[in-house]
């Protein structure tokens, strides 16, 4: 027996150390890049348009996908992050903030949007059934057409005044919390309980399973992250209107999510990367463009209706117990 616990300690300290070298090597590489300006401007952009994505994408993955529940609103709470963040830097710090006070404006921005997830998830999962997505898409709508009739926030204009704080550094620093925290999330108690919802909530509630508070906490932390999401693109782009966060970016985040594959983190990544390159990589077609991408994923739904990925997930993001039981 002790030497069965010592060999699981063993697969547990290496995946640590795994995780450090690989986080310090991420971590080194995007401050040398933005240090010392290796790639190109627009390539770094690009670089940064994905970790964006990525977030945004794992945040919506674990509603739709490991949840199974359908969110068709989540650019509501980027929106949130974004504008609460903005108003930060410009009305109250003056844009006089530094890079050591910007994570803690885009956590701010993130803690709004998970309290804004609150209220909505709350009355939503008191009743079962397609109602999420009929609130999450009303409450997109609201949050749209509220800030085009706020003089304050630049209405339907658009806000604008940061100053671009969000570097290549920031973002991949976000990207690996975010990753890192929801790969935890779901392979804790509280993640089994939320794919225990997925394939049954009436036999996971018979089985002790307190399915509310479970859904409504997964939700919260799905909003926290679209709202940190949010801060990284405000302070990226340096402008930020209603129209940025309409019905049209809440559907590329779905595009991602089920061109990557549902229920899997490494889908998530695999999906927000493609969609977003292959975007970049189209942009000569111009409008067309919006056209081919949806066509590309019609197809894939076709030939693989879950996803480049489906189901499977990578081995590193598995629960460590797993590698254990499959070398025995």
């Amino acid at each position: 027996m002790s030497e069965l616990f010592n060999n699981f300690d063993k697969i547990i300290k290496k995946r640590l150390i795994i995780s450090i070298i690989i986080f310090a090597a991420g971590m080194t590489l995007s401050l040398c890049i933005h240090q010392y300006n290796i790639l190109d401007q627009y390539i770094q952009l690009v670089m940064m348009y994905v970790g964006i994505n990525i977030i945004l994408t794992l945040s919506l993955n674990l509603i739709n996908g490991y949840m199974g529940e359908f969110s068709v609103g989540h650019a509501g709470f980027m929106a949130v992050g974004a504008y609460v963040s903005s108003m930060l830097s410009v009305r109250f710090f003056n844009n006089d903030i530094g890079q050591i006070v910007f994570p803690i404006v885009v956590l701010i921005g993130g803690i709004c949007a998970g309290f804004v997830g609150l209220i909505v998830a709350v009355p939503s999962f008191r009743i079962r059934g397609d109602y999420l997505a009929i609130v999450t898409l009303s409450f997109n709508m609201i949050v749209k057409s509220g800030l085009e009739n706020v003089d304050s926030v630049g209405g339907a204009r658009g806000f604008l005044g940061m100053s671009r704080l969000t570097t290549l550094p920031w973002v991949m620093l976000w990207t690996f919390i975010a990753v890192w925290i929801i790969r935890n999330f779901v392979n804790s108690s509280y993640g089994r309980g939320v794919l225990s919802i997925r394939e049954d909530e009436t036999a996971s509630s018979l089985m002790t399973v307190n399915t509310q508070k479970i859904k409504v906490r997964a939700f919260m932390l799905s909003s926290f992250f679209a709202g940190i999401a949010g801060a990284l693109y405000a302070h990226l782009i340096q402008f930020i209107s209603p129209r940025s966060f309409d019905l049209i970016k809440s559907t590329e985040m779905l595009i991602m999510v089920y061109l990557g594959g549902i229920g899997s983190i490494g889908g998530s990544i695999l999906g927000a990367s493609v969609y977003t390159i292959l975007l970049e990589l189209l942009r000569p077609l111009g409008i067309w463009r919006m056209v081919l991408m949806p066509l590309l994923l019609v197809i894939l739904m076709i030939y693989r209706p879950n996803g480049i990925m489906g189901l499977r997930e990578f081995s590193f993001f598995k629960p460590a117990i797993d590698r254990f039981l499959r070398n025995k």
